[in-house]
């Protein structure tokens, strides 16, 4: 790494800890490229296209499950192909207010891994894999 380089495994970690905290856009878009794209296969983010609308999300739903927290299993950095891979597993109990249904009070322990892509030293790009059905089914939600 050159001098003044930023390693894109710390920004991978400042951003990952960011968005799953519900900081929102607002401070994950210093990560970021400014039209950072997003892609997931799980029903409630088929719409989310921008990593602005999945940061926002998440704080949201942050709102629904105000106890929730992570846990990191791993982070592995690809330096041949310039992204960092996240596996973590996200806990929560449905207590607030705004989800789907009325609060349910049931508990969600989910995994899943983020791919991170850079540009340089910024996120490009990010893919979100998740079993969506079965964490919602967890929370009464499906």
């Amino acid at each position: 790494m050159q001098p003044g380089t930023v390693s894109i495994t710390a920004v991978a970690e400042a951003f990952f800890d960011a968005c799953e905290t519900g900081k929102g856009w607002e401070v994950c878009s210093s990560f970021c490229t400014p039209d950072a794209t997003f892609s997931a296969q799980a029903e409630p983010l088929l719409e989310v296209k921008t990593l602005a609308q999945y940061t926002n999300w998440m704080k949201g739903i942050l709102t629904v499950l105000p106890d929730a927290r992570y846990e990191v299993k791993s982070f592995a950095t690809d330096s041949t192909r310039n992204n960092v891979a996240a596996y973590g597993v996200f806990h929560g109990t449905h207590t607030g207010e705004g989800g789907p249904v009325p609060p349910t009070g049931r508990r969600v322990s989910t995994d899943y891994v983020y791919v991170m892509q850079f540009e340089g030293s910024k996120i490009a790009h990010m893919t979100k894999i998740w079993n969506a059905g079965l964490a919602l089914k967890d929370l009464g939600w499906a």
